[in-house]
C-alpha cells in the first residue's frame, strides 16, 4: 500500500487511557487534527463531532463534541427506542435505581410515584405492546392487501389494472400525510386519544371500501385509510421508549418490528385466499371485524404513556447547596422527601443567596424527589440555575445540569442558558470524567451548564421579556405533575381516552420540524436508501398481479399469487436478524482500528451488501419473469429483493439515529413521510403501465440501475459525512426555526 493510502487509511493504536490523555493533549496544544481517517476527511478546525463516540474500556463509551450540540429549546421530540451507546460514569451510577438484582442500571430512571409507565407491572406493559402489535400487524398489512387482486377489482368497476394500483399509491400517500398529522398531534395531546381515532376510523374506512359502489368512492376510501392507518407507522416505537427500560427495548422493538414485518408479507397471502374463495370485499369485511377485535384491546389495554422525564438537578457534595436545600427543603440536603415549597432562595455567581423579593421573575422548577424549585434572573447579577461544585474535595468537575425549558406556545426567544466562565478552558481542553459525564442525548437529551464562576456576567445582561420568562412548569407538565401527587390510577381511570394537552408547543412548530432535516445530509441519504428499501417492496406488490396471473406467463389464481409472498416473508426474516449483527461486526472492526473510535460512517459500509442483493434481485426478477423461467425463480429473487430490503432499511435507520440521536423523533417521520410520497406514490402513478408497455426485463433493469446508482452516493457520503455533520451542527437549523 502506498503511503498516501496508508495514510488516507490508517491504522489507530487501541484507545487506552494513555492514549486518550494524549488525544486530548494534542488538541490543547493547538494540534490541527489529520486531514483523513479511516477514508473519512475530518473537520478541519476539530475532532469533537457529535456523532462520534470514544469506545473506553470498562463497556463505557465517551461521546465527542456535545459541546458543540446547541441548547434544545423545544420539547417537541419524540422518545426512541434505539439504544443510546453512551454510558454513565462508574461514580455516579452508584446512586442510581437498579434492577431487582441489582445487576442492570435502569434508565431511564422511574420516578417514585405508581402512575409511572415505568413502574407499570410487566404484564400490564407487555399486554399494551401485544395489543399494540396485533393493531400495527393489520395495519402494515393494508399496503399490498389487493395484490393478488387486482384483476379482480379491474372487473368488478371496468378499469385498467394501472387503475387499481394506483390505489395503492393513494394509500400510501394518505400514510404520509397521516404521519405528519398525527405525530405533532401525539406529542401535544398524548398518543392514546390517535390511537383510538385512528383505529376507529380504520373500521369505518375499511367497511368503507367493502361497500364502495364505484372506482372513485374506493379510491378516497383508501386514501382515508391511509390517514387512518399512519399512527401504526409513526408511534409505537415512541409508545415503546415511553414503557420500556433501555435494556428491556432491544426484545420488545424485536416484537413490534416482526409483527409489522409479519402483517406486511402474511396478510397479502391470507387476503389472497380470501379472494379466491369469497371475493375482494370480503377482505375488507374481515379486516373490518379483526380491526373491531383490535378497537377492543387498544381501549381496554393500551393507556395514555406520556410521562415528562424533563432532567431535573441533582444534588452535589457541597455546602453551599447544602444550605441553599436547607432552607428550602427544611431539612438536611439529602433528605429529597420534604414537602413541596413555593419559595425561592436562588445562588448567583458569587455564592450568595438571592430571595425572591431581589429579583424579578421566577422560573418554577421540579425536582427529581417531586419537590417544587425556582431559579430568577437578576438585572446584573449572573444567576445560576442548577448546583455550584464543590472543590473542597479535591474533585475536578466543575459541571451541573441545566433544566431543558420547553417552549411555549406562541414563544420567538428561549432564553439561552449556557454561562460561560473566564476561566473555563476551552471545550477540546475538557477533563476527561467532565466529557463521559456529558452524554445524554436523545429523549433525554438535556444542555449542560459549566460551573458559575465569580465575576462572570449574564448571557443576557438585561432583564428577560416576557415572553422569555418561563412561567409555572405546572401550566406545561400538568398531567405529569398531578399524577405524581395521586395514588395508583385505577382501571377504570386508565380508560380515560383524553387528557387534555400535554405540551405547550406549537403544532406547527413541531409538524414542521421533521421537514428542515432535509437539509441534514446524513438524514438526505438515510431518507433515499430507506425509502428505496421499503418503495421496490411496494412495487413488486403492484406487479405481482401482472406477473403471475398474466395468461401468457405463469397463469395463477389469486391464491398462488398469494403463496407468493412466502418468500419475501423468509427473506425480511433472515435480513432482519442478519443486518444488526453483521453492522455491528464490522463496526467493532473498523473502530478498533480507528483506535477505538466509532464514526456512524462506519454503518455505510453496509451499503456494499445492499447494493449487491438488490440489484441482483430487481434484475433478475425480471428478466426471469419475462424470459418465462419456472415460477420458482422469480419468487425466489423476490426474497433475495426482500432480503437486501431489510439490510437497506436497517442501515438508513441505524446510520441516521447514530448522528443525530437528539432528532430520533423527527427523524423516523422524515424518512416515514419521504417513503409513502416520493417513492410509493410517485412509482404508482406509472410504474404498472411502464410495465404493460416495456416488459419486466427493462423495467426491472432499469430498476436496478437506479438502484446501483442511488446507493453509489454512499461513497462521497462515507468520505464527507463526518464534515457534514459538523456542518450542520454550526448552521443549528432545528434550533433556529
Amino acid at each position: 500500500m502506498s503511503p498516501r493510502w496508508r495514510t488516507v487509511f490508517r491504522r489507530s493504536g487501541p484507545a487506552t487511557k494513555a492514549g486518550v490523555e494524549e488525544k486530548k493533549d494534542d488538541r490543547c496544544d493547538g494540534a490541527t487534527p489529520e486531514r483523513w481517517t479511516m477514508g473519512m476527511l475530518n473537520d478541519r478546525a476539530t475532532e469533537q463531532v457529535p456523532g462520534t463516540v470514544l469506545l473506553l474500556s470498562g463497556h463505557r463509551n465517551k461521546p465527542l463534541g456535545l459541546n458543540s450540540i446547541p441548547a434544545t429549546s423545544s420539547a417537541s421530540s419524540l422518545p426512541t427506542p434505539y439504544i443510546s451507546r453512551t454510558s454513565r460514569g462508574e461514580g455516579e451510577a452508584e446512586a442510581k435505581k437498579r434492577t431487582s438484582d441489582g445487576r442492570i442500571i435502569l434508565d431511564p430512571q422511574p420516578d417514585e410515584s405508581l402512575n409511572d409507565p415505568l413502574n407499570w407491572p410487566a404484564w400490564k406493559r407487555d399486554t399494551a405492546l401485544l395489543s399494540l402489535g396485533l393493531y400495527c400487524m393489520i395495519g402494515g398489512g393494508m399496503t399490498p392487501i389487493l395484490a393478488a387482486g387486482f384483476n379482480d377489482v379491474s372487473v368488478t368497476y371496468n378499469v385498467s389494472i394501472p387503475k387499481v394500483a394506483l390505489t395503492t399509491g393513494l394509500y400510501m400517500m394518505g400514510l404520509g400525510l397521516g404521519s405528519v398529522i398525527s405525530s405533532p398531534t401525539a406529542i401535544l395531546y398524548g398518543k392514546r386519544p390517535i390511537y383510538l381515532f385512528g383505529i376507529a376510523l380504520f373500521l369505518l374506512t375499511a367497511v368503507w371500501c367493502a361497500l364502495s359502489p364505484t372506482y372513485g368512492s374506493l379510491v378516497v376510501a383508501r386514501i382515508v385509510q391511509g390517514i387512518a392507518v399512519s399512527p401504526c407507522e409513526s408511534l409505537p416505537s415512541a409508545t415503546i421508549a415511553e414503557i420500556f427500560f433501555l435494556h428491556e427495548r432491544a426484545y420488545r422493538v424485536g416484537i413490534y418490528t416482526l409483527l409489522l414485518l409479519g402483517g406486511k408479507n402474511l396478510i397479502p397471502l391470507v387476503s389472497a385466499a380470501i379472494i379466491q374463495s369469497l371475493g375482494w370485499r370480503w377482505v375488507f369485511w374481515i379486516v373490518a371485524i379483526v380491526v373491531g377485535f383490535c378497537a377492543g384491546l387498544v381501549f381496554f389495554f393500551v393507556p395514555e404513556t406520556f410521562w415528562d422525564r424533563t432532567p431535573r438537578p441533582k444534588s452535589r457534595r457541597t455546602h453551599l447547596v447544602s444550605q441553599t436545600l436547607s432552607s428550602v427543603f427544611q431539612g438536611h440536603h439529602e433528605d429529597l422527601a420534604g414537602p413541596q415549597v413555593n419559595s425561592l432562595t436562588a445562588i448567583n455567581a458569587s455564592g450568595e443567596k438571592t430571595s425572591q423579593q431581589d429579583v424579578g421573575r421566577s422560573v418554577g422548577r421540579r425536582s427529581s424527589s417531586g419537590a417544587e424549585v425556582s431559579a430568577t434572573w437578576t438585572p446584573d447579577i449572573e444567576t445560576h440555575v442548577g448546583w455550584v461544585d464543590d472543590k473542597s474535595d479535591g474533585e475536578s468537575e466543575e459541571m451541573s445540569e441545566s433544566l431543558r425549558m420547553p417552549r411555549l406556545q406562541g414563544d420567538t426567544n428561549v432564553v439561552d442558558t449556557h454561562t460561560e466562565s473566564k476561566t473555563e478552558p476551552s471545550p477540546d481542553c475538557r477533563p476527561d470524567a467532565e466529557n463521559v459525564e456529558r452524554n445524554r442525548l436523545g429523549d433525554e437529551a438535556s444542555d449542560i451548564e459549566k460551573a458559575a464562576a465569580p465575576g462572570s456576567r449574564m448571557s443576557h445582561p438585561t432583564p428577560p421579556s416576557p415572553k422569555e420568562v418561563m412561567v409555572d412548569p405546572l401550566a406545561i407538565e400538568r398531567y405529569t405533575s398531578r399524577l405524581r401527587t395521586q395514588p395508583a390510577r385505577t382501571f377504570q381511570q386508565s380508560l380515560k381516552p383524553w387528557n387534555g394537552r400535554l405540551r405547550q408547543d406549537s403544532w406547527l412548530h413541531v409538524a414542521v420540524r421533521p421537514f428542515i432535516l432535509f437539509a441534514y445530509p446524513a438524514v438526505l441519504w438515510s431518507t433515499l436508501v430507506y425509502s428505496l428499501s421499503v418503495g421496490w417492496l411496494i412495487v413488486l406488490s403492484e406487479s405481482v398481479a401482472h406477473v403471475y396471473r398474466n395468461a401468457d406467463t405463469y397463469n395463477f389464481d389469486a391464491l398462488q399469487t398469494g403463496m407468493v409472498y412466502i418468500s419475501p416473508f423468509v427473506g425480511g426474516i433472515l435480513g432482519t436478524a442478519v443486518a444488526g449483527k453483521v453492522s455491528d461486526a464490522i463496526v467493532r472492526f473498523m473502530s478498533r482500528r480507528n483506535g477505538g473510535v466509532y464514526e456512524p460512517e462506519f454503518r455505510l459500509v453496509m451499503a456494499a451488501p445492499v447494493a449487491l442483493t438488490t440489484c441482483i434481485g430487481l434484475m433478475g426478477f425480471g428478466w426471469s419473469a419475462q424470459e418465462r423461467d419456472r415460477w420458482i425463480v422469480p419468487t425466489i429473487f423476490f426474497g433475495v429483493i426482500s432480503f437486501g430490503c431489510c439490510l437497506g432499511s436497517t442501515t438508513a435507520i441505524t446510520f441516521c439515529v447514530d448522528s443525530y440521536r437528539q432528532y430520533a423523533g423527527e427523524a423516523l417521520v422524515t424518512l416515514n413521510f419521504s417513503k409513502n410520497i416520493f417513492h410509493g406514490l410517485v412509482f404508482s402513478l406509472f410504474f404498472n403501465e411502464w410495465l404493460e408497455s416495456d416488459g419486466s426485463k427493462t423495467v426491472f433493469l432499469v430498476l436496478g440501475g437506479i438502484q446501483l446508482a442511488c446507493l453509489l452516493l454512499t461513497i462521497p457520503m462515507y468520505i464527507f459525512g463526518k464534515r457534514a455533520r459538523m456542518w450542520t451542527v454550526r448552521r443549528n437549523l432545528m434550533e433556529k426555526f
